[in-house]
């Protein structure tokens, strides 16, 4: 099979090789994904529709350049009705320093923010104002060189005319990318000692035997054969799946690559993946056991479902007793689904029992708690130290179970695992939900927002942070209003994705006071640009099954007690504010 995998990439990767060293005219341009100086997701393919789209290089310091982007303001302007897509790519300065220079100039275009240079390498992007005129419909360069013939060049692919290729020198300063004269080097990176490590500390965990990938990755003719996909799945930031904006807050459950293992793993892809000397790591089978945090102190089977191989299935309710005859405290929980082609997810509660009216069969409203669930992505995490929740022997587990076709039938049978505390902790866990069921997307609207608050009654000790909507769903935010004035973005993910509903776990838990506002935000995209959109001709109301949407955050938290509310008075305890 290795032989076959080399045998159908070495042409593939010679033609990436090629086109990474430079992208003169009529080069095509392959999609990528950045974030802007805003803090907004900007991937280059989505706007596959547009007549033409203007690329210019950025340089937050280089006034040589400044010219060029006055001319590049006025095309916008001019523009502005036609479709034409803006925007700058800058591969050198930090977001402060672009927003700063941004607002001087008055830029309304996004500055996608190119930190670990390969985006501006692959365009061959070296200096400030350069522009490039990209045809989105066959995504091909055709101009680059200086914005005043640009202009002229722009008038030429809209009016459907013959387009000139290149303009006169740029007089922009040098955009210092390093790497694009050590080509030849990257041949040299060493796959056995650079290439295998950076896969098994990111991705090896879900591509495995087992795992989650869609293919294990378990020794060098894999990877190599998986190569090309690997290095357009990293350019578009789908993998890793990690998905917060790394400008606000620091995250223990972090998934995402480094920027210099990044341009390390893609310039070895671009250098044709040399296999190198050494043994293969990958080929080190690791154990990875069942239950992440070890064999659980108790196991419930949630009572099975034979889901259909098309149609809609209704959310169900699987009731199950609590099999323990004494009060626990619980440390842990985890959920390992049964099939995951199936269960969309599932959402453990507890409590006691109705015994009328239209709930009957279901759990009380109020009564008990939450012992966690599952979503796609989801990994098994313990309660913050010292903290559980408290399961009585007399309650009933409620498992909410939404299942999603998939053209085959199954059955689906999963379970839960439960950790207990042998002694009780300090402190019971809690929590909050913001949701706003009142939610109305217009047809057709690219990005629209809505929003939920809520504000705290006590002092507490917040853990983690957990949006969710669907298909719909662009960008959320959790912004903590403190009653002293002052905001702090707690959470920012300018690019959801439904298909992996993360847990954003505090790196430090942030005390928040009393009086402390917090607003739930989400933006949906309900365009036809939208590839996972369902119908963009309708206007989506609130909803359960997936082809509505939800404006749903949850956050976990533990109230401070008196005396660490005296230790937050007194300053001892950081409240913490931007």
């Amino acid at each position: 099979m290795g032989v076959i995998l080399r045998g159908l990439t070495a042409l593939i990767l010679t033609s990436v090789c090629s086109v990474a060293m430079a992208l003169p005219p009529d080069s095509r341009v392959e999609n990528f994904r950045l974030l802007d100086h805003q803090g907004g997701s900007h991937e280059l393919y989505y706007f596959s529709d547009a007549p033409a789209l203007v690329l210019m290089s950025h340089s937050s310091t280089c006034k040589a350049a400044e010219p060029s982007l006055e001319r590049f303001k006025a095309l916008q302007v001019q523009y502005a009705d036609a479709g034409v897509e803006f925007m700058l790519l800058n591969s050198a300065d930090d977001r402060n320093l672009i927003r700063a220079h941004a607002n001087r100039l008055g830029l309304d275009a996004p500055v996608l923010m190119d930190a670990t240079q390969i985006i501006g390498e692959a365009l061959a992007m070296t200096r400030a104002g350069e522009l490039l005129l990209i045809e989105p419909a066959s995504w091909t360069v055709k101009y680059r060189g200086d914005a005043e013939t640009g202009a002229d060049a722009l008038q030429a692919l809209l009016a459907g005319a013959s387009v000139p290729s290149t303009g006169t020198p740029i007089t922009g300063c040098d955009v210092d990318l390093p790497e694009l004269a050590r080509r030849d080097s990257h041949a040299e990176i060493s796959y056995a000692n650079d290439i295998a490590p950076i896969l098994k500390d990111n991705c090896v965990t879900c591509h495995r035997e087992g795992g989650i990938g869609p293919w294990a990755m378990n020794n060098y003719d894999m990877v190599r054969g998986f190569s090309l996909m690997i290095r357009e799945v990293v350019r578009t930031q789908r993998m890793p799946p990690w998905h917060a904006d790394p400008h606000h807050g620091e995250f223990v459950n972090d998934r995402s690559m480094s920027a210099d293992d990044v341009r390390t793993l893609v310039h070895w892809i671009e250098a044709g993946a040399p296999r190198g000397e050494g043994e293969d790591p990958l080929l080190e089978r690791a154990s990875y056991p069942q239950w992440a945090l070890g064999e659980p102190d108790v196991i419930i089977e949630i009572p099975a479902e034979d889901v259909p191989a098309t149609g809609v299935v209704d959310y169900k309710y699987k009731m199950v007793d609590n099999p323990l005859t004494e009060d626990v405290w619980v440390r842990a929980s985890e959920i390992l689904p049964g099939d995951r082609s199936v269960l969309h997810h599932v959402i453990t509660r507890f409590g006691t029992m109705e015994t009328a009216g239209p709930r009957t069969g279901r759990l009380k409203r109020g009564s008990g708690g939450g012992l966690g669930g599952y979503v796609p992505g989801a990994v098994a995490r313990e309660y913050p130290q010292d903290t559980g929740t408290f399961l009585p022997a007399d309650a009933t587990f409620e498992f909410q179970m939404h299942y999603t076709t998939s053209g085959k039938a199954a059955t689906d049978v999963s379970r839960i695992g439960l950790y207990l505390y042998d002694e009780p902790p300090k402190y019971a866990m809690s929590g909050m939900v913001l949701a706003n069921p009142r939610i109305n997307i217009p047809a057709g609207a690219a990005n629209h927002a809505e929003i939920m608050a809520r504000t705290l009654k006590d002092d507490v000790l917040l853990y983690s942070l957990l949006p969710h909507a669907h298909y719909r769903g662009k960008a959320s935010e959790f912004v903590a209003h403190y009653p002293d004035g002052t905001t702090e973005k707690l959470v920012s993910v300018p690019r959801y994705d439904f298909n992996w509903q993360t847990t954003y776990v505090l790196k430090e838990p942030k005390v928040l006071p009393a009086g402390t506002r917090i607003v739930h935000r989400t933006w949906w995209d309900n365009s036809s640009r939208n590839p996972a959109n369902p119908d963009h001709t309708r206007n989506v109301p609130w909803g359960r099954q997936s082809w509505d949407e939800m404006l749903f955050g949850a956050m976990s938290f533990r109230v401070l007690e008196a005396e660490e509310r005296t230790l937050q008075q007194t300053g001892s305890a950081p409240v913490g504010g931007e």
